[in-house]
């Protein structure tokens, strides 16, 4: 039985199958290349397999039921083919949860002073445990810490300790899960996963069932949580996300039943505190690799901000530097360069059918990285977002945050707290890399393999400004 696991366990022999599989039904296809309707060109569908470029969607011209959104299995497992939270619901359901959060988050705080108080608080204790290190060199993911905190603060109703055992889980949890959402185990190329390819042999392949675990284990802190706030819950003293949608729920629990309470603070939880946090550490690292622009953010910091004053979000309108440098790191990094969308109605795109209903996956890295929008694109460069008299420019080709209806829920958070982190560590500190590295060796161009775009793990110094 012990060799029989290991067998049918062994990625090695799982794509030798694969690839067995794949040859036969290259061999015995026969598929037409015409088609019914001038759908947009590609490979022809394979038997059983299916057509990889469409992830496993194949779909006829007179089917035009609409899809969950995306229709990637993955997803559909881990909101148990629900349907349910913020980003993965459909209909009325998604209309309803999405305008819920969005009011829920700008009555918390969301791109409010109040929010601001609470930012520079999580600063002040991020600024001392980066000075708890004494100057030695230490990981850059330790700055994932804050923004988590103020994530976890707009849900849970309070800030964590940072060495506080259940913060530490979440963020173990966390890290876990978006290390195996990009797993090579999962996927063939980003963004398409291995068993969104082949959900069949999901029974072969154990790193999507850890994954799945690993939800379930967030899962039961957050019901443990909304437990607790049924318990102590007082509609005139909402504290939290959690407490808002326990009060939704006695209102309309036909859309705010369980199911959809917990597949919702879990999107929060996942996407809130990853994208945030993973951009902080991109923008430090960046600093380090640019010493030069580092001190020129330093120096504007110098001419706006009273000494021993911190920079308010209003204060971005003043610094057209420092606020590029922010934007020039998000277009740099593509965070997240594949986000799946769906069809709402049947589409002519250039002179072919997109039926309603169909997963699309659009590349924001085709718009943040095209020659034509950027003078630079592969370069680090904060004057793409300045004119010739140093003033900020917007961009339209600037969608770090996505765009459409689906855009990102906490865009206004995200951009506050970018900022204030940023500018309030540089105040404080300048980053360098650690010593007998040199600024050469730090390694911008192989992204760690997660759901997002990570830095690979480094370590940094600092010395006092």
């Amino acid at each position: 039985m012990a060799f029989l696991t290991s067998f049918i366990c062994d990625p090695a022999l799982i794509c030798l199958l694969c690839a067995l599989v794949l040859l036969g039904a290259l061999y015995f296809s026969t598929g037409s290349k015409n088609s019914a309707c001038k759908l947009p060109p590609g490979p022809s569908p394979l038997p059983i397999i299916g057509n990889l470029a469409f992830l496993m969607c194949s779909l006829s011209c007179s089917d035009h039921k609409p899809w969950p959104l995306p229709a990637i299995p993955i997803f559909e497992e881990i909101q148990h083919g629900n349907g349910t939270g913020v980003f993965f619901s459909t209909g009325e359901l998604w209309r309803t949860t999405r305008r819920f959060t969005m009011s829920t988050m700008r009555n918390l705080g969301m791109g409010k002073q109040m929010m601001e108080e609470k930012i520079f608080e999580e600063l002040h204790f991020l600024t001392e445990m980066i000075k708890s290190h004494r100057g030695e060199p230490f990981s850059l993911r330790s700055f994932n810490i804050a923004p988590t905190n103020i994530i976890f603060l707009m849900l849970f109703g309070e800030r964590f300790d940072y060495k506080d055992p259940m913060f530490l889980s979440l963020l173990r949890l966390i890290d876990e899960v978006m290390n195996l959402l990009g797993s090579p185990y999962l996927q063939v190329s980003n963004p398409a996963h291995f068993f969104n390819f082949y959900p069949l042999l999901g029974f072969f392949l154990k790193t999507h069932k850890i994954l799945l675990r690993r939800i379930e284990d967030v899962r039961i802190i957050l019901r443990n949580y909304i437990k607790a706030s049924r318990q102590d819950f007082n509609e005139n003293n909402i504290r939290s996300y959690i407490d808002a949608m326990v009060f939704k729920q006695e209102e309309k629990k036909s859309l705010f039943h369980d199911e959809n309470l917990v597949a919702s603070i879990l999107d929060l939880v996942m996407a809130g505190t990853e994208t945030t946090a993973t951009t902080l550490q991109w923008t430090i690292l960046l600093m380090m690799k640019y010493p030069e622009i580092q001190k020129k953010v330093q120096e504007e910091i110098g001419r706006v901000v009273e000494p021993g004053s911190r920079a308010t979000y209003e204060d971005r309108r003043r610094m057209p530097f420092t606020n590029a440098v922010i934007h020039e790191v998000q277009r740099f990094i593509t965070l997240l360069p594949h986000v799946p969308r769906c069809t709402a109605v049947d589409t002519h795109f250039r002179g072919y059918l997109i039926p309603k209903g169909t997963t699309v996956i659009p590349s924001l890295t085709s718009v943040l990285l095209d020659k034509t929008q950027w003078e630079t694109p592969y370069e680090f460069n904060p004057n793409h977002f300045l004119d010739t008299n140093g003033k900020f420019v917007k961009k339209d080709a600037f969608l770090a945050f996505s765009s459409g209806r689906r855009n990102c829920i906490g865009e206004s958070l995200a951009k506050m707290e970018l900022f204030l982190f940023f500018v309030g560590l540089l105040q404080t500190f300048t980053f360098r890399a650690p010593p007998g590295v040199a600024e050469s060796d730090l390694d911008l161009t192989v992204p760690e393999t997660t759901f997002t775009l990570r830095p690979r793990p480094q370590r940094k110094s600092f010395v006092p400004v």
